[in-house]
């Protein structure tokens, strides 16, 4: 009998990434029975049930049901969630991705009980100790039993830091890899009416940072205001966003097509068409910089050194955003290992840990 792999989701931005390593179980000979386990964190159509079908993933066999709350409660009840499930079916191994809460639960729960975990982007870091998802990702690294880093210089860095060379994989960007399968379907699909390819830029913001705060948020929606007379700008409102703007009593930013969330493949083809995008969101980063698009990051730092080394990002604050706006970084130069292979490197690596 094959061994079980459990594959947790949790947020939004796990599944492209664990639909990397999804498809390259399948379309090879089989090493293990994978099962993707949904904590919950995102759960909607729009955040979750939408991605799932774009990205051609089953639904999750195991969905824990757990969002809400603060970071303190949700961690609490999806370790307790995830503990429950893995005493009643044990996997030889359990799969996380990114930095998110449910990830960590699971990845504690999942060591506590002696199962196994691979951390999917191990050893991003931004050097902000006090964000949620650094102090998250930290901490997965510490306790993982493979890790899996987006690029060469980043495995050094775990080795380095004391992880044995056995446990530590320099495999590439799954997100790329979902970006790369899913390009072509993109492509195919209508731009929202009125934009033009190569005629707007795009704007996307979520972080607590940015958007919890209303003087930053203020700031921010007055400077897309501003960066929308050098540009038509289009801007895919989270809902963590809008419920933060209508809180603070903010109006939408004149001149900019303010926009729902969008699918994947609605998401990808409006990047696919842009001139510039403006984010907060370390995986936009990356699919920016797989497509060339400059990319200009409204944070002081990132976990995503490499978008900026290959110069297709910058970072940038709310009074620097028009003038980037207009002047925005070049295409970024290819990034080794981005190459829709990280999926494969993985499988690899888990088939010789799986043999042992």
């Amino acid at each position: 009998m094959l061994p079980v792999v459990h594959l947790v989701a949790a947020a939004r931005p796990n599944l492209p990434k664990l639909a990397a390593l999804w498809h390259a179980l399948a379309e090879a000979p089989p090493i293990c029975t994978p099962v993707l386990l949904h904590t919950g964190q995102h759960h909607d159509a729009a955040m979750f049930g939408d991605l799932l079908e774009d990205l051609e993933l089953p639904a999750p066999s195991i969905a824990l049901g757990i969002s809400g709350g603060t970071h303190a409660e949700l961690t609490g009840r999806t370790m307790m969630a995830c503990e429950a499930a893995w005493q009643r079916d044990r996997p030889a191994m359990v799969v996380v991705a990114g930095d998110v809460d449910g990830a960590l639960a699971a990845g504690l729960a999942a060591r506590k009980l002696g199962v196994p975990v691979a951390h999917m982007e191990a050893g991003l870091r931004c050097g902000d100790a006090d964000m949620p998802e650094e102090i998250n990702r930290r901490a997965l690294d510490a306790i993982s039993n493979l890790l899996w880093a987006p690029d060469e210089a980043t495995a050094a860095r775990m080795r380095g830091e004391g992880h044995g060379a056995a446990h530590v994989r320099a495999v590439g960007n799954a997100m790329v890899d979902s970006l790369l399968r899913h390009l072509p379907a993109a492509r195919a699909r209508p731009l929202p009416e009125g934009l033009s390819p190569g005629g707007y830029g795009i704007v996307t913001l979520h972080r607590p940072a940015n958007v919890d705060d209303a003087p930053t948020l203020r700031a921010l929606v007055a400077a897309v205001e501003d960066a929308a007379l050098a540009l038509p700008l289009a801007w895919p409102l989270h809902p963590r966003t809008r419920a933060r703007m209508e809180a603070f009593g903010l109006v939408p930013p004149r001149g900019v097509r303010m926009l729902p969330p969008l699918r994947y493949l609605d998401f990808l083809a409006l990047m696919a068409g842009a001139r510039v995008i403006a984010t907060d969101s370390g995986g936009v980063q990356e699919e920016a910089a797989a497509l060339g698009l400059p990319c200009l990051t409204l944070r002081p730092s990132t976990e995503r050194p490499a978008t900026i080394e290959a110069g297709g990002n910058r970072l940038v604050t709310a009074a620097q955003l028009a003038a980037a706006m207009r002047a925005p970084p070049g295409r970024a130069a290819p990034i080794p290992l981005w190459d829709g292979r990280a999926g494969a490197r993985m499988r690899d690596h888990l088939a010789e840990v799986l043999g042992e």
